[in-house]
């Protein structure tokens, strides 16, 4: 809720302060670009100092940064807004590392694709919060029934999640447990990234070694800045896409059908790509992933073809089912097959940074073409599908399995 909440405010402070697509897609790119730098450091330190730590800073950080956004609009300055939301997406970024790090330990190998559907679900969760929240803040609603909200100022959009947020992570600090071990469960899930231990930390030598030496690790990466390009482009244009070529209200029933149907269908598709994975191809992500890869590229030039708000709905429905889908099971079942435990913080730091990389292109690059001509929408993620297939091509045959680390120099620090 406390990401997704800048494309329901998008139109609202462009309108306020004149700002252009590209001003706001500058918004978004610079968020990205912390967030895919902060998520390599902080995988990094995620397997130091362990995953519910790493949650715990994530939290705190995106809700002194949420407060700061929607208090910034009292100054009304495009640095202002794109700073805080940069240091946003550097503090966000440790909320994946330490989730994939507690649940690599808490799940085997041929389970984590249906967790990783499960965390796709809660994703997607928070997109349908922020979705109806929003729209409802600035419009007004009645409260239980009994209480009327008079409509808010976009700012509130920011200000409300990040009261939620820290009601979860008082939740949080109370109640997880790092390792089945923390909670009294020896022996349960096997340690398949440190054979005869259970410990989950590591030094940062032996971590950077094991995972950047590992050649999947990298054709994974790559394919899920596809992801990213594709998933960011649906994200953080959609409601602006349907206010701009549609005239549709924020307000409207048909964006609350559009709100709720797109993360409903992204979870669907997370967790049924899980779960195929899984179980038909037993723990295998790459042949799921290319499918989907493909797929999604057919729909998309489907979707540049028609020009209503029902055939945009239709498709980015369709959009997110596929960018989900390898959203779920490349960046979070893979980085624990491919880290286990020990090496799982940094695995998905790494794979993730590149989602991010990519998703970087659809905020100043999408948000120029946009300016030009809101046509070239689609157009700018098909590209992406293509590229993310083929890759997936190269590493058909590979299970992402715990990647052993390599021997150590004589007298280099672990």
């Amino acid at each position: 809720m406390c990401r997704y909440n800048l494309s329901v405010a998008n139109k609202a402070i462009s309108d306020q302060f004149g700002f252009s697509h590209e001003d706001m897609g500058n918004i978004i790119t610079v968020a990205m670009l912390t967030y895919a730098v902060g998520l390599v450091l902080n995988g990094l330190l995620t397997d130091r100092i362990g995953g519910k730590r790493a949650m715990l800073i994530g939290a705190a950080g995106t809700i002194i940064m949420n407060i700061a956004f929607g208090a910034a609009s009292f100054v009304g300055k495009l640095w202002v807004f794109v700073a805080i939301r940069g240091i946003d997406g550097y503090l966000q970024s440790f909320g994946a590392p330490g989730m994939v790090k507690i649940n690599a330990a808490w799940f085997a190998h041929q389970e984590r694709g249906r967790f990783s559907g499960i965390f796709g679900f809660t994703i997607n969760l928070g997109r349908i919060g922020i979705f109806t929240l929003g729209p409802a803040l600035m419009a007004g609603f009645m409260f239980l029934g009994i209480i009327y909200i008079p409509p808010q100022h976009w700012r509130w959009v920011f200000w409300t999640p990040s009261m939620i947020c820290l009601v979860m992570a008082i939740a949080m600090s109370l109640t997880v447990k790092d390792t089945p071990e923390d909670a009294g469960w020896v022996g349960v899930i096997p340690d398949d990234s440190a054979p005869g231990g259970q410990d989950v930390h590591a030094g940062f030598g032996q971590v950077f070694r094991t995972i950047v030496s590992n050649p999947v690790v990298w054709v994974i990466a790559f394919a899920y800045a596809c992801t990213g390009a594709v998933r960011q482009s649906v994200d953080q244009w959609f409601p602006r896409y349907m206010q701009d070529l549609y005239k549709v209200d924020l307000k409207s029933w048909g964006f609350f059908i559009l709100a709720v149907l797109i993360p409903t269908v992204a979870s669907a598709g997370s967790l049924l790509s899980g779960y195929v994975s899984d179980i038909v191809f037993r723990g295998r992500r790459a042949p799921v992933a290319g499918m989907l890869y493909f797929l999604e590229t057919v729909i998309i030039l489907l979707a540049a073809q028609f020009h209503t708000s029902i055939s945009a709905i239709i498709f980015f429905a369709l959009i997110s089912f596929t960018a989900n889908s390898t959203h779920s099971i490349l960046g979070s079942a893979a980085p624990m097959d491919i880290g286990g435990r020990r090496y799982a913080g940094f695995a998905l730091g790494l794979i993730d940074s590149f989602q991010y990389l990519g998703g970087s292109l659809a905020g100043h690059y999408l948000g120029k073409l946009l300016d030009v001509n809101p046509g070239y929408y689609f157009y700018f993620m098909a590209p992406f599908g293509v590229i993310g297939g083929i890759l997936m091509l190269t590493i058909l045959g590979r299970v992402t399995e715990v990647h052993k680390p390599p021997p150590v120099p004589p007298g280099a620090a672990t």
